[in-house]
């Protein structure tokens, strides 16, 4: 008995959250988590409340949703990690020398990472991306750590808050170049939601990035209701990678980028068929997006060899278009459009939290 009336509760709760969600949908009509929200949590009509009105974060059991549009947020941090000093220290973009008394290199390329739904910073296989790069000795990598923000369950408020962190990784972009960073040096990483956070940075900037790679970008409600303002799409960088992993499913399908790769098919990976539940098996896929980059980051390009095949990914390219390996991932030549293929083994260590 006890037990049902804790469920009710819970389920209750739930129920006034998607009601402040929908009068959110109300007073903010072009946010892209909004408008969804409003097209699937409108039931019946809900009676004014001045809580509604108030220009505050809401707070919300685990959610957080936020109103605002001020950067820095103490709940969007941005570390810097680099390969003398493994240990992080936070970036404050309001002090000009912030970078510089941090450990920040100006002769080393730059890397931005950037988690999706239920991630941190310092979960895997996001820590195997900031690994690999760290081993190579030559890049500064910077991570941003969203966690209060995209906590689960609270996907549609993840939605809606990956603006805010866009705008405020947008800032930190713009205060690393000022700050001497190379533009051309630097581009960002981003899985899941963390993919469209890297597309969406260019809403705030005058100059575009000019590579972003995308792992498996995230697709539940934002390729049927996402405008192209709010998700990851070519005319976000000079160069955007994608890789899939589980198109279809959790990640979005061909074509997002100006090359994407399909590994296995793009789809379901061989090595998460073996989980018992359908959905355990699409977010198995779904990460494994991050461990087929993370080998390529080291290998200079030598192997993880991708073919060009048709944007479903389900057949090769007939005659001298199909003959064309293009390495994938970090070392994929600036210029190569298309959709490619290729077939790779999991690694037993990347695995995920």
């Amino acid at each position: 008995m006890f037990v049902r009336l804790w469920f009710e509760l819970r389920i209750k709760r739930f129920q006034e959250l998607q009601s402040i969600l929908l009068r959110l949908t109300l007073e903010n009509s072009s946010n892209l988590s909004f408008r969804i929200a409003q097209r699937f949590l409108i039931r019946k009509r809900i009676r004014s409340s001045s809580l509604f009105w108030n220009t505050m974060d809401i707070r919300y059991w685990r959610c957080i949703i936020k109103k605002g549009s001020h950067c820095p947020d103490d709940d969007i941090r941005i570390y810097l990690y680099s390969s003398e000093i493994r240990v992080k220290r936070r970036i404050d973009v309001n002090h000009p020398f912030s970078l510089h008394m941090n450990g920040w290199d100006p002769e080393k390329r730059n890397v931005i990472i950037i988690h999706g739904f239920n991630g941190t910073e310092g979960k895997t296989p996001m820590t195997f991306i900031r690994d690999a790069y760290l081993n190579r000795g030559d890049y500064n990598v910077f991570t941003v750590d969203w966690k209060p923000l995209s906590k689960f369950p609270c996907y549609l408020s993840s939605l809606s808050n990956t603006r805010l962190v866009a705008q405020c990784t947008a800032q930190f972009y713009s205060h690393l170049t000022h700050s001497g960073a190379s533009a051309y040096d630097t581009h960002c990483v981003g899985h899941s939601l963390g993919a469209h956070i890297c597309g969406m940075m260019s809403n705030h900037l005058t100059h575009r990035l000019h590579k972003i790679i995308g792992l498996d970008p995230a697709r539940p409600l934002v390729d049927r209701y996402g405008s192209r303002a709010f998700r990851l799409t070519r005319d976000d960088a000079n160069i955007v990678q994608v890789i899939h992993s589980n198109a279809g499913f959790l990640g979005e399908t061909a074509q997002v980028g100006h090359v994407d790769f399909c590994v296995n098919g793009g789809r379901m990976q061989p090595n998460c068929r073996n989980e018992p539940r359908r959905i355990r098996m699409a977010r198995c896929s779904h990460f494994m997006s991050a461990c087929y980059f993370v080998a390529t980051i080291s290998d200079r390009g030598k192997r993880h060899k991708a073919y060009p095949c048709n944007t479903a990914c389900t057949r090769r390219l007939p005659g001298p278009l199909g003959s064309a390996l293009v390495p994938m991932g970090e070392h994929t030549p600036d210029g190569i459009q298309g959709t490619y293929c290729i077939q790779m083994r999991a690694s037993r260590k990347c695995p995920f939290d």
